[in-house]
């Protein structure tokens, strides 16, 4: 794309013959943004270039009436359509595609000041750009290789492997290069269509919200009450870590906190939504209540849907294969990065026990091993069956513990328990998910009780305090026994590597290292102590094998 002068300026995407896709900063270089021309007369415009089009074509081109969206003290928008004067006779249509933005390979094509020609660069799709809350962050993949510019503003960002191989899922809006730190930003799909919803015949996919019935604006009047305030800030904090897992979400029951302030969680992160929302609003809300853009891959309201329903939103929203429910969840379950999907209204389903058991009950039982975020809401009673990680049940916690604590001693228990917690679930990641059938890392307690706690510290002296307390005792007993538990194992598995090298020396010493009996008789024992899932019964039958068959020959001899 070049201005008036025949400079290169930055890069498009053709949508068909007729219309490019860019930034609006671009055009503002051109000298070519609207208003830049006296009143009454057609005013300057670009001249586009084709790379990809056989013939190569040339063609000049004007911003399209009402579709110039810059805001320049923010950098909000910073979108534009092109007409072009004449047809493209290109016979391209391209399709902008609403993707999950949490990961992935991208490729873009501009036109560094000396490559007229064009070069393409390869980018990491790396969450949240942190700048004026629509912007997702590109990171550079190696060290030395080509890397955006100024030049590549308004280029299409094409997907690189995975289910949306060689589709367009946003452009380039900046770069930054500064010595050998190097990055850019992207506006993906979803926010540009905000602005130019003319562009609308030419995006395809499913949203990234699909929650609540309204769309795009945050709901107002939720963090003014602590619970919902308590609730919001738990699960963002989960989601904003490295945590992982199923995590059950209360909305109803006798405290009837709603979903307002989930639903506007997960607008916080939703590229859509961004458009509408200032940076006074993002950066002006109490601590932990705003995700990253992107932190959530898909949210789904299944008030009255069917499995059907659900399945193929996520079958869409992922461009997976599809399938049964059954192969949907597996399908999930392998991809990779990994997914974070929040279901709103579970139990409000049109066959709630199908829903949990053919789709979203496999999803929570492997969410953790698999990497995978899943939020669930419920409206009334969770089913008991259902395997989680966190309950944020907002009830109030009912008991018959009767000590006189004060909120400050309760505070320092909960945090107490939450480092435990932290503990064990490293101790389980870095070693316990090596074995089969290690003890089972048992719930995570303190989310709630923070939750319970915000609120009955507003209201001393208050009898929960004192069952938060004993809750929190609890929880710390159970997480000594895991640690006892998986701390046993671990050592079974040491003791056991010990005495097979032990035995292995002996056998080396006596009958040399290339006996093929007794080599026969190792090998099996110590694949069993080294392949993953670790079956600890199944190595120390092996085990023993081997060391009889030593002492045998010891024996023999």
């Amino acid at each position: 794309m070049d201005d008036a002068e025949g400079a290169p300026c930055g890069a498009g995407v053709l949508l068909d013959d007729r219309h490019v896709l860019t930034c609006a900063h671009v055009l503002r270089h051109a000298g070519a943004a609207p208003g830049a021309a006296p009143r009454g007369t057609a005013g300057p415009g670009v001249r586009v270039s084709s790379v990809a089009c056989r013939p190569e074509w040339s063609r000049t081109a004007h911003v399209a009436p009402g579709t110039w969206v810059h805001d320049h003290d923010t950098q909000r928008g910073d979108v534009a359509l092109l007409e072009l004067d004449e047809p493209a006779d290109c016979r391209v249509r391209t399709t902008l595609w609403k993707a999950p933005l949490s990961g992935g390979t991208v490729q873009v094509y501009g036109f560094p000041q000396d490559e007229p020609f064009g070069m393409g660069a390869d980018a990491r799709l790396a969450g949240s750009g942190h700048r004026q809350g629509e912007w997702g962050l590109l990171k550079r993949m190696r060290e030395g290789d080509p890397w955006i510019e100024r030049g590549y503003s308004g280029a299409g960002a094409m997907a690189v492997g995975g289910e949306f191989d060689g589709r367009v899922i946003g452009i380039v809006v900046a770069d930054y290069v500064n010595g050998d730190a190097k990055a850019a930003w992207m506006l993906p799909t979803e926010t540009i269509l905000t602005y130019l919803p003319r562009i609308e015949e030419f995006t395809g996919g499913d949203r990234n919200d699909e929650l609540g019935p309204s769309r795009g604006e945050l709901p107002g009047d939720v963090l003014g009450d602590p619970l919902r305030l308590a609730l919001t800030q738990e699960l963002t904090r989960l989601l904003d870590s490295g945590w992982c897992g199923t995590v059950i979400v209360g909305t109803g029951g006798t405290t009837a906190v709603g979903d307002s302030w989930l639903v506007r969680l997960v607008r916080t992160a939703d590229p859509a939504a961004r458009a509408t929302v200032s940076d006074a609003e993002l950066t002006g809300a109490p601590g932990d209540t705003v995700l990253g853009l992107g932190t959530i891959d898909a949210a789904y309201d299944a008030r009255g849907r069917s499995v059907a329903d659900l399945g193929g939103y996520l079958t869409r929203r992922f461009g997976l294969p599809g399938g049964d429910p059954h192969e949907v969840a597996r399908q999930l379950l392998r991809r990779r990065p990994p997914a974070c999907l929040v279901v709103g209204g579970v139990d409000r389903a049109q066959d709630p026990e199908a829903l949990l058991g053919e789709l979203l009950g496999p999803l929570a039982a492997r969410a953790r091993s698999r990497g995978v975020r899943l939020v669930l809401g419920f409206e009334g009673v969770t089913p008991a069956g259902l395997a989680h990680d966190v309950c944020l049940d907002p009830e109030p916690l009912r008991g018959n513990a009767t000590r006189n604590v004060t909120a400050a001693a309760v505070r320092t228990v909960v945090a107490q328990l939450a480092a435990a917690e932290d503990a064990a679930a490293a101790l389980h990641q870095e070693r316990g998910v090596r074995f089969f059938a290690a003890p089972r890392l048992p719930p995570r307690a303190a989310p709630r009780l923070r939750v319970r706690l915000a609120v009955a510290r507003t209201t001393q002296p208050n009898p929960e305090l004192a069952v938060i307390h004993e809750r929190a005792d609890d929880a710390r007993a159970e997480l000594a026994r895991f640690d006892h538990d998986l701390r046993r194992l671990l050592a079974a598995h040491e003791d056991l590597t010990a005495l097979l090298e032990l035995h292995r020396v002996r056998a080396a010493r006596h009958f040399g290292e290339e006996d093929r009996l007794l080599a026969d008789r190792h090998a099996p024992a110590f694949r069993a102590l080294n392949t993953e899932p670790i079956d600890l019964g199944a190595a120390r039958t092996l085990v023993r094998r081997y060391i009889d068959e030593v002492g045998r020959r010891l024996e023999e001899r």
